[in-house]
């Protein structure tokens, strides 16, 4: 084919086709700094979009899960909380307990030291009933003792234990402003009504506490996979945006010098027919 045909003009041709090259270059670049993504759908990597979006899945599997983790440590804690006014209170009921067991105190003594007494039952029994979260209480005598909370994306739980607090503490001492000089004593002995109380209290204290230090520990490990997860996403999809946009002015250039190139090629068969006016 003859370079300076007047019938087809190959000089267009190809500055044509090396200018939609370019344009198409430039769309890409163009959608890479907008989006901010390499990979922004499944037409730019079908394979990379797939892993992507799995992992992405995860992601927002463990972030839910920890947002349940957070329901149940909010739990826990108020459960803490209670036990240990509990905690406080029982050993205020055992200094009363004392001055009930002395049998030199007048009777008008008695029934005040005996008056003190079912306040602080009575605060017991309240600590107890009040320690309610979303509105489940696992320390008012709960029908089911296992709690049971989803700890991972993956959906596996975890389980942690309620107690029968009335039962086990506040009837223990319920009825210490009846108490006399004898019952008193009896009450402060190690295996005395106090005493017991006292015991099961600091269990469940110890008990909640670990439970608490779990539910952070997972909360923790939870968020510094999904960091990790979120970090390898980004390696696998992201847009390296310094190099698109150095690569975004060159392709500007070579669209620029392509516009001319195709002018100057179709300036050339005019020319050539202008010869032979």
């Amino acid at each position: 084919m003859p370079l300076n045909s007047v019938i087809t003009n190959a000089g267009a041709q190809v500055a044509l086709a090396s200018f939609n090259r370019t344009a198409e270059e430039l769309t890409a670049t163009q959608k890479r700094i907008s989006t901010g993504y390499r990979v922004a759908d499944a037409k730019d990597d079908g394979a990379a979009y797939a892993v992507a979006e799995r992992v992405r899945g995860e992601v927002a599997a463990n972030t839910s899960a920890n947002e349940q983790l957070g329901g149940a440590k909010g739990l826990i804690d108020v459960t803490s909380a209670s036990l240990q006014n509990v905690s406080n209170t029982l050993q205020k009921l055992q200094t009363v307990a004392v001055k009930l067991a002395d049998g030199t105190i007048s009777t008008e003594q008695r029934t005040q030291y005996q008056s003190q007494a079912k306040e602080l039952t009575n605060n017991i029994q309240s600590f107890i009933n009040d320690a309610s979260y979303n509105g489940t209480n696992v320390l008012k005598d709960p029908a089911n003792l296992a709690n049971q909370v989803v700890r991972n994306g993956g959906g596996e739980t975890y389980t942690f234990s309620g107690y029968k607090a009335i039962t086990n503490i506040f009837n223990t001492v319920s009825q210490a402003n009846t108490w006399t000089r004898g019952d008193a004593s009896s009450a402060l002995t190690k295996t005395g009504a106090i005493s017991k109380a006292i015991t099961n209290t600091l269990s469940q204290l110890n008990n909640f506490g670990s439970y608490s230090n779990f539910i952070d520990s997972q909360i923790n490990y939870n968020k510094s996979k999904i960091d990790a997860q979120q970090s390898g996403i980004g390696a696998l999809v992201d847009a390296d945006l310094a190099k698109e946009s150095a690569k975004l002015q060159s392709l500007q250039i070579r669209q620029q010098l392509g516009t001319q190139a195709l002018s100057i090629a179709n300036q050339a068969p005019q020319t050539l027919l202008s010869l032979f006016r």
